[in-house]
C-alpha cells in the first residue's frame, strides 16, 4: 500500500499524519502561533555555573533559563583547551593526560555564547542546550564545530555507505563535518554538493546575525512544522504528499523543487469538500490515541504508563487464550506486541528510557526471536534507539531519542479537578477541534446560524484567535456563528445547535 504524508493546516494548528503501508505510523500537532524551540539557535548569556552538575544555566529568552552541560560545550568556548591548541605540538601528549575541563574552565558567568536548543523544556526543567550547532538539510547535516563525518545508520548497504563516505570526504568543508542523511541514498555528488553550499551560506548568515543580535535573543528560527516534517520524513519511500492549505502547498512545492525539479510534482493540493483526514479515515480519536491500553488484534493488549523517569510498557494476553499450548499462546502475543510497541513509540513520539515487560518465555529461542522481531520493527524509526536483549527478569530496557515532545505532552495538560493525577485535553486542542468542526458544518449547513456552547476557556480562544476564521465562514458560507461560554461544562464538552437564518 502507498506511503502518504498528509499535512493539514487549520486556523489554530497544523497536523501531520504519516501513513506507512496504509496505516498511521507518525502523527504530529503544532500550534500555528508558535514553533517549539528545538533546533532554534540563540545568543545566550551564562547566568549561573553549577560545578556539582558540570553544567551552567544560560538565559536565552525562554520562560526559564536553559541548561548547558560541560559535555555539550564546543572547543570554541573552551578557553582551557584553546590555550593548549595554540601551544607547541610537542606538548600534545602531556595535554591529553590533563584531567577533563570543569564547567568553570569552559565558561564564566556573564559570558555570551551561541547555543542551539537540543531538547525542549518540560514542566519541571528548562530546555537543554548545546554549542555543537547542527544545521539539517534534506540530504546532509552540517556540524560547524565538529570535524567528524558520518553516514546515517539507516543506510545499511555496505557499498553505498562506502560511496557516501568517499563523497563526504570530497565535500568536507574547511571547518566542521557532514553527515549523510537517509535521503542521501543514491544521490549524486553534485546534488549533495549543492546542498552543502546552501548549508555553508546559512551558517555564514547565522554568524553575521549573531554578532549583531541582542543578548539574549533569537539568531535562527527552525522551519515551521509543515516544511520541517517534509524535510525529516520525505524520501523516495513516500509516494505522495497531500496538503490542504494553498500557502503551505506552495512553500512545500518550492522546497522540494529546490531539491529536484521533479520532486515538487509529488506534492498535491487537497481541495475536496470533505476534510482530508476524514477522507483517509483518520478522524482523530484522542481518547483512543492517548489511551494507556492498546488492544492487539489477537485479543491481547499493552499498558503504556509514562512517568517522569521512564515509560513502562506491560504486555498481557487479555482475551487471547490460544489453541494448544500456553507457551505458544504467550509467544504469539509477544511477537504481535513487539511490532505494536515499535509502532506506538513512533506514533506517540515516546522518548527517553523505556522498560518493556514482555510475558515470560521459557524457551531461549523464543526470547531471541521476540528480540529480533522488535529490532526489525524499530528499523523504520528515524529516532535513534538503543535496545538491550531480554533480561533474566523478562524485561527489555531501551532508550529512544527525544526528537520532540511526546504527543501526550503536546496535546494534554494536568487535570485541575484531580490535582494532576490525570490528564485532559488542553483548551487550545479542544478549540482547534471545534474550529475544524465549525468549518465542516458551515460547508454542510450554508446559510444557517450555528450556536456553540462550550467551556469559557475554549470560547475565549475561539473569540480571540479564531475571529478571522469565524468571519471567513460568514463571508464564504453565509453562516453566523455565536458562542456561549458554559462554566458548568467539562473542558472537552460542547454542544452545537443549528438554526435557519432569520429565526
Amino acid at each position: 500500500m502507498a506511503n502518504l504524508l498528509l499535512i493539514s493546516v487549520a486556523a489554530l494548528d497544523t497536523r501531520v499524519a504519516f501513513l506507512e503501508d496504509g496505516r498511521l505510523a507518525e502523527f504530529y500537532v503544532e500550534g500555528r502561533e508558535r514553533n517549539g524551540p528545538v533546533g532554534n539557535i540563540y545568543k545566550g548569556r551564562v547566568v549561573k555555573l553549577l560545578p556539582g552538575m558540570a553544567a551552567a544555566f544560560v538565559e536565552v529568552g525562554l520562560e526559564r533559563p536553559a541548561y548547558l552541560f560541560a559535555e555539550d560545550v564546543s572547543a570554541q568556548e573552551d578557553e582551557f583547551y584553546q590555550v593548549w591548541l595554540k601551544g607547541d605540538e610537542s606538548e600534545a601528549p602531556a595535554a591529553r593526560r590533563l584531567p577533563p575541563a570543569t564547567i568553570g574552565d569552559l565558561l564564566h558567568e556573564g559570558q555570551d555564547l551561541m547555543v542551539q536548543v537540543l531538547r525542549g523544556p518540560t514542566p519541571n526543567k528548562g530546555a537543554r542546550l548545546t554549542t555543537h550547532v547542527s544545521l539539517a538539510g534534506h540530504y546532509l547535516v552540517y556540524m560547524p564545530t565538529l570535524p567528524q563525518s558520518g553516514v546515517s545508520r539507516r543506510i545499511t548497504d555496505d557499498a553505498e555507505r562506502q560511496r557516501l563516505k568517499a563523497v563526504l570526504e570530497e565535500l568536507k568543508p574547511k571547518e566542521g563535518g557532514l553527515i549523510a542523511r537517509t535521503a542521501s541514498l543514491g544521490q549524486s555528488p553534485e546534488k549533495l554538493g549543492r546542498e552543502r553550499d546552501l548549508l555553508l551560506k546559512k551558517w555564514a548568515l547565522i554568524l553575521r546575525k549573531n554578532k549583531k543580535a541582542p543578548c539574549p535573543g533569537l539568531v535562527h528560527q527552525e522551519l515551521e512544522v509543515a516544511r520541517r516534517v517534509v524535510r525529516e520524513l520525505y524520501s523516495p519511500e513516500v509516494d505522495r504528499v497531500l496538503v490542504d492549505d494553498p500557502a503551505a502547498f506552495e512553500a512545500i512545492a518550492d522546497y522540494l523543487g529546490a531539491l529536484s525539479p521533479f520532486e515538487k510534482y509529488r506534492v498535491e493540493l487537497y481541495s475536496e469538500p470533505e476534510s482530508m483526514f476524514s477522507h483517509y479515515g483518520l478522524e482523530i480519536d484522542w481518547a483512543r490515541l492517548l489511551s494507556p491500553r492498546v488492544w492487539l488484534k489477537s485479543g491481547g493488549y499493552l499498558l503504556i504508563d509514562p512517568t517522569e523517569a521512564l515509560t513502562a510498557i506491560d504486555v498481557n494476553t487479555g482475551k487471547f487464550v490460544g489453541r494448544n499450548h500456553l507457551e505458544e499462546t504467550i509467544f504469539k502475543t509477544n511477537l504481535e506486541a513487539a511490532k505494536e510497541i515499535a509502532r506506538q513509540l513512533r506514533l506517540r513520539n515516546i522518548g527517553g528510557l523505556i522498560v518493556i515487560d514482555f510475558i515470560d518465555q521459557e524457551q531461549a529461542a523464543h526470547r531471541d526471536q521476540i528480540y529480533q522481531t522488535f529490532l526489525q520493527a524499530l528499523s523504520r524509526d528515524r529516532a535513534k534507539t538503543t535496545v538491550l536483549p531480554i533480561s533474566p527478569l523478562g524485561l527489555v530496557e531501551m532508550t529512544r531519542q527525544r526528537l520532540r515532545d511526546s504527543l501526550a505532552q503536546t496535546v494534554t495538560a494536568g487535570c485541575e479537578a484531580c490535582a494532576g493525577q490525570g490528564i485532559v485535553l488542553t483548551p487550545r486542542t479542544v478549540a482547534s477541534d471545534l474550529a475544524r468542526q465549525l468549518t465542516a458544518e458551515a460547508k454542510e449547513f450554508q446559510g444557517c446560524r450555528l450556536h456553540l456552547e462550550a467551556h469559557p476557556q475554549v470560547t475565549e480562544i475561539l473569540e480571540k484567535e479564531g475571529a478571522k476564521l469565524l468571519r471567513r465562514l460568514q463571508q464564504e458560507h453565509q453562516v453566523e456563528v455565536t458562542l456561549s461560554p458554559r462554566p458548568q461544562f467539562a473542558r472537552d464538552h460542547y454542544v452545537i445547535t443549528h438554526e435557519l437564518a432569520g429565526q
